[in-house]
């Protein structure tokens, strides 16, 4: 995605653990979190290296707007929203590679 921004959540390998974010750039952003550049991030700490959802925006507020909603969903809500796009939670890193 050359423009606007993508709303992105993350899970551990167990699923048990997630983290919502928001970026321009998806694949370079999730990149960061599977090498675990920030040592002392919730996602190093936690083992949170698997994108389990993804949507983009053409407006980065818009992307923006969404990660705050999300981030206010109640847990079930949020399994519920991963399961709906990937019922499998599986690592969807590599159908994101041409972002």
């Amino acid at each position: 995605m050359k423009r606007g921004g993508c709303v992105y959540i993350m899970a551990n390998p167990a699923n048990t653990a997630t983290y919502i974010g928001v970026t321009s750039e998806l694949y370079a952003r999730v990149g960061k979190h599977k090498a675990k550049e920030y040592k002392d991030s919730h996602t190093a700490k936690y083992n949170i290296t698997k994108l389990v959802y993804y949507i983009g925006f053409h407006h980065i507020e818009d992307a923006i707007a969404e990660e705050k909603r999300i981030k206010g969903m109640s847990r079930k809500k949020k399994y519920l929203l991963v399961s709906s796009m990937n019922p499998g939670w599986r690592d969807l890193t590599e159908d994101v590679a041409d972002w």
